[in-house]
């Protein structure tokens, strides 16, 4: 199973919902707080210039945000990319 990292900030509503699709699937996240600048800055980098939270990747794969999340679990493509990701 892939490791699922978020970027996150404490009061954004798309990253407790982005944490909640996760946990409701009981996939396991680690969660970043960017309120640090230098962690924001790793996540820019890593999200290709994207600044917005949650920025989420599987793996080495950036999924993006809350709605590209969403999207891949009703296309049923979530799941599988969790179990073979890198």
């Amino acid at each position: 199973m892939a490791k699922v990292e978020i970027y996150t900030t404490p009061t954004c509503p798309y990253c407790h919902a982005a944490k909640a699709l996760l946990g409701d699937k009981g996939i396991a996240f680690e969660e970043i707080t960017v309120l640090d600048p230098d962690l924001r800055e790793k996540m820019t980098q890593r999200a290709n210039g994207r600044r917005t939270v949650p920025q989420i990747f599987v793996g080495q794969t950036h999924v993006g945000g809350f709605d590209d999340l969403a999207a891949l679990e009703r296309q049923g493509k979530l799941d599988p990319l969790i179990e073979n990701a890198a």
